[in-house]
């Protein structure tokens, strides 16, 4: 069993403070761009890419907090409008970046006169490289813990309490970051599966399952408890991407056989 008593902040210079989260959306973003660039873009679109990269952020970021707003805690940011812009105090929401990610592809490609789902592609296999990152500032953070538990591997954070959990980050990190990239990267690999917008639903399906089940083992947030069927809104909103990619998988499919 193990004790979690790391402090959320990486590095402090005088009164700057630079925490682990902010170090994972920068290391994930810098190492993401570089395998995006250098290994996975067709070359019609390598040539725009590092332009690509300016959207890709802003929808990110903005996508994941106007999510994290609508889907987690809607009520509060009704009654504090202005804690909105406060992004340094948290609360980005993965399926609402995915959401800002896909508009922005939308409309750079357009302006390219580009497929979009080809930048997409290059994000879905990368992402999992940043979602590794984040899930493990999360573990720093002693947030988005799991139930308690009497496993080996238990946690205790200090922070939360004295209770040993399931290391729900590290499943997460685990699953929805190296689990998720080894398969996304053997898809890549095969020369039949080269249409654009596969390894895109690929994605979707694969991170909601892993997403789907890992929430049984993580505490749901204490603003929204259970929901329907006594499901936690991560999963809700991963059962719904779930969907979509299957979907977009079997038309995908289908259009790739018609050429």
């Amino acid at each position: 069993m193990f004790i979690n008593n790391f402090d959320p902040v990486a590095i402090e210079f005088f009164s700057l403070e630079i925490r682990w989260y902010s170090l994972s959306y920068i290391f994930g973003i810098l190492f993401g761009w570089y395998l995006g660039k250098n290994f996975f873009c067709r070359n019609n679109i390598k040539k725009n890419f590092d332009d690509y990269i300016t959207y890709l952020i802003i929808g990110l970021i903005i996508g994941g907090r106007i999510g994290y707003v609508l889907f987690y805690n809607l009520e509060y940011y009704i009654n504090n409008f202005f804690d909105v812009f406060k992004i340094w105090q948290g609360g980005m929401s993965f399926h609402g970046a995915v959401i800002g990610i896909i508009i922005a592809s939308i409309i750079f490609a357009k302006k390219q006169n580009s497929n979009f789902f080809e930048y997409l592609d290059v994000v879905a296999l990368v992402s999992p490289i940043g979602i590794f990152f984040g899930r493990i500032s999360n573990f720093m953070n002693s947030e988005l813990y799991g139930h308690q538990t009497n496993l080996p591997w238990a946690v205790k954070f200090t922070k939360i309490d004295n209770l040993y959990r399931h290391p729900s980050q590290i499943y997460e990190a685990i699953f929805e970051g190296l689990i998720l990239f080894l398969i996304l990267l053997f898809f890549f690999n095969k020369q039949n599966f080269k249409f654009p917008g596969k390894l895109s639903s690929l994605f979707l399906i694969f991170y909601s399952g892993f997403r789907f089940c890992i929430e049984f083992f993580r505490v749901p947030d204490e603003q929204l408890g259970l929901l329907l069927y006594n499901l936690t809104m991560g999963q809700l909103l991963s059962f719904i991407f779930f969907i979509i990619g299957l979907l977009l998988y079997n038309f995908l499919n289908n259009a790739e056989k018609k050429t």
